[in-house]
């Protein structure tokens, strides 16, 4: 029998989760009142039970009773029914811009103060966020990445870090991404612009790659990166860091960045004890200002 509570903060994505997990199998039950937690996971350990697989939404909705929750954890803990808690986070400018877009009310934030219901928010469910098993920042994750993250834990049972990197590409010239932990500048390398038949093309191009890459600095670089990478991201994640930025920056966010930018992917993408995803962020600027 396998047991999710499902919980985090509101806008983080904790609907969609429900829904995912409910699409692998679980038998899923959104915002039960806090007081029947207890009973749900007793009947979930019941040996006549034909549910192996379930997944419980809990979150701030539960009003005064949520005060209650740490309570019934323990209870539960005591009885020893096992579970596992799945936190689903995001970054306070993030729930903000996703509550403007979607229009709707934070529970705690009153007449339209959205950053002052997160802070209360924040602080109400400390300790959950402290108790949990797996711990997801949705702040840069697409529907699918999140999917793929869910399926590693709850279906293919692999081991997971609550570590989720982006390996952005960047240019200069755009300025560097606000929310990057690691920044590295590989201006010093051969830039394709210069050539004619390359500019137009990009670090997703072979042409592109090939020629950034055929130099003793590119391979050097590279080497030395991953080396670095996998001395860092061990100990970061025995820190209980959560999401990791990686930016690469060259002139314009189109060649060279883009080039090792995939070539670092391309070395994490394998591992499995923490999510990692690709993001261009300026690769089509040049065009878009050029046109203008």
């Amino acid at each position: 029998m396998r047991f999710v509570i499902v919980t985090g903060m509101s806008g983080a994505g904790k609907s969609t989760a429900l829904k995912m997990l409910e699409d692998m199998g679980y038998f899923c039950v959104d915002n039960l009142p806090i007081p029947l937690i207890q009973k749900f996971a007793e009947m979930l350990a019941a040996p006549d039970t034909e549910i192996d697989k379930a997944a419980l939404g809990i979150d701030i909705r539960g009003g005064q009773a949520f005060k209650g929750l740490e309570e019934k954890l323990k209870q539960i803990d005591e009885l020893g029914l096992g579970y596992e808690i799945l936190f689903l986070d995001a970054g306070d400018d993030v729930l903000v811009k996703r509550y403007k877009e979607t229009r709707r009310q934070h529970p705690l934030g009153g007449a339209g103060h959205i950053d002052i219901g997160i802070a209360k928010e924040r602080e109400k469910i400390a300790f959950l966020k402290m108790q949990s098993t797996y711990i997801l920042d949705t702040s840069k994750m697409l529907t699918r990445e999140l999917r793929l993250e869910l399926e590693k834990i709850f279906v293919e049972g692999k081991d997971f870090k609550n570590l989720y990197i982006t390996v952005m590409s960047f240019g200069f010239k755009y300025g560097i991404p606000q929310d990057a932990d690691l920044v590295f500048d590989v201006r010093f390398l051969p830039n394709p612009y210069y050539i004619m038949d390359l500019r137009p093309k990009t670090g997703n191009d072979q042409e592109v790659r090939e020629y950034v890459m055929d130099n003793d600095k590119a391979r050097e670089f590279l080497g030395k990166l991953t080396e670095m990478m996998e001395f860092l991201i061990p100990n970061y994640i025995l820190e209980g860091k959560n999401q990791l930025v990686i930016a690469i920056g060259c002139t314009g966010g189109k060649h060279r960045s883009v080039t090792l930018a995939n070539a670092l992917y391309q070395f994490l993408e394998p591992k499995e004890s923490y999510g990692v995803r690709i993001e261009h962020r300026d690769i089509g600027k040049d065009a878009i200002t050029k046109a203008k």
